[in-house]
């Protein structure tokens, strides 16, 4: 039996006044997910009990590695995905490239999103030419739009116990990263939570104001500016880690070989620490020519592959901007152009889809929440257990679960 899982990036939201009381998900025009719901089963997942996930330890836990035991940061995560080389005692921190006015005070954490690849990749060869740190080396890599990896190297392992300079993320007394609903937009100063990270939270200020002086005259800043638009001129860092976290084989653990398709370095970054091949994607439009292409990876992955993770970023970006009309739209466009015609080109006795989120992002609150997600799972011998529509409203037949038991849940049925 194939098994599929889908995973829409903050999906989830929380009834919108203007659709009647609806969700994003359940205003949207979508029959291709309550027609899976309706001939499966569904749920609700609680993702992290007692605190807003990030999406590295959402996913982490979807894929059942619990992160209070396998979590060792962000950064690491994502350097892997972007194809760095990290080795045990390097410092390496997920990075935005943002916008500030007078230091440190911040315009927009995210240069207003409208930063594209090619704009980040030249920026950041600027910062590795021109920027230096004293006692240590560093390599700062662009990633997909405003999003980016630094990786510092010194003479000693560097310890990476210290606080954030974005200052929309905390580190929760566990260890694990939470968004946060209200913050202070500044850029923030690296303090070191212990003796052994002092060095690290110093170097990190250092190249949070070195690169802050010289991306305020980079000339593609100035062109920016000049065009209307928000200049990236300040790199903010958060979830520090300076070892890769000990992820079991997935496919060894289920007797599954699996594949990822993913859009972002931290979710393929994932799959490759816990031992998935990666089918590559080309870099994400966020929208339907990415579906097409999808599509089309997935039915020929099925070809050699048992199981497959696919993550979809879209309905994320709109949540966080506060866009319900948008997401319910991009909600709606997933399911013609990904989920429907993937229906039409799958055995549903042969194959088990899951669909659910890795966190909530409510346009109310612009960030991630702590509320469960929906999720469902059909095809295959999933029985049918009265649901009607894909939405957060229903525990449906499996009822409320913890997210770190999912994965069990959907290797039994594509068992």
């Amino acid at each position: 039996m194939k098994s599929i899982l889908v995973v829409l990036d903050g999906m989830a939201d929380r009834p919108v006044p203007e659709f009647g009381g609806k969700t994003p998900l359940e205003f949207a025009n979508t029959p291709a997910l309550d027609s899976m719901a309706r001939k499966g089963s569904t749920g609700q997942l609680d993702v992290l009990q007692g605190a807003a996930p990030e999406s590295d330890a959402a996913v982490l836990s979807l894929l059942g590695y619990d992160p209070h035991r396998y979590y060792t940061g962000r950064g690491p995560l994502e350097a892997v995905g972007l194809g760095m080389e990290m080795k045990k005692g390097m410092l390496a921190l997920r990075c935005n490239f943002a916008t500030a006015g007078e230091y440190p005070e911040l315009t927009d954490r995210r240069v207003a999103r409208t930063l594209t690849s090619k704009e980040s990749a030249e920026i950041a060869a600027t910062i590795n030419r021109k920027v230096r740190l004293k006692g240590a080396s560093f390599r700062f890599i662009a990633g997909v739009a405003h999003r980016g990896v630094l990786m510092i190297k010194a003479k000693k392992a560097l310890g990476s116990f210290i606080t954030n300079t974005d200052p929309a993320y905390q580190m929760t007394r566990s260890g694990i990263p939470e968004a946060l609903a209200k913050f202070e937009m500044k850029v923030q100063q690296a303090t070191a939570l212990d003796k052994e990270s002092v060095e690290a939270a110093r170097l990190v200020n250092e190249f949070t104001r070195k690169t802050f002086e010289v991306l305020s005259r980079h000339p593609r800043n100035l062109k920016r500016q000049k065009n209307g638009l928000l200049p990236a001129n300040v790199i903010i860092s958060r979830d520090a880690g300076n070892r890769l976290p000990d992820l079991y084989d997935i496919s060894s653990k289920h007797r599954k070989k699996f594949a990822i398709l993913a859009d972002m370095p931290l979710e393929v970054g994932i799959g490759k620490l816990s031992g998935m091949d990666i089918v590559r994607l080309p870099l994400p439009t966020f929208g339907r020519r990415d579906h097409k292409i999808r599509v089309e990876k997935a039915v020929s992955a099925l070809k050699k592959y048992d199981s497959l993770y696919i993550h979809i970023k879209g309905p994320d970006l709109y949540g966080h901007e506060g866009d319900a009309k948008g997401k319910a739209k991009c909600i709606e466009e997933i399911d013609a152009h990904f989920f429907s015609p993937l229906l039409r080109k799958l055995d549903m006795k042969k194959t088990v889809i899951a669909v659910t989120a890795d966190h909530a992002t409510p346009c109310s609150m612009k960030g991630h929440s702590g509320d469960a997600v929906p999720f469902l799972i059909s095809g295959g011998k999933v029985p049918a257990d009265g649901s009607q529509a894909f939405s957060e409203a229903q525990q449906g037949g499996f009822g409320k679960i913890p997210a770190v038991q999912f994965m069990e849940l959907l290797m039994k049925y594509s068992s």
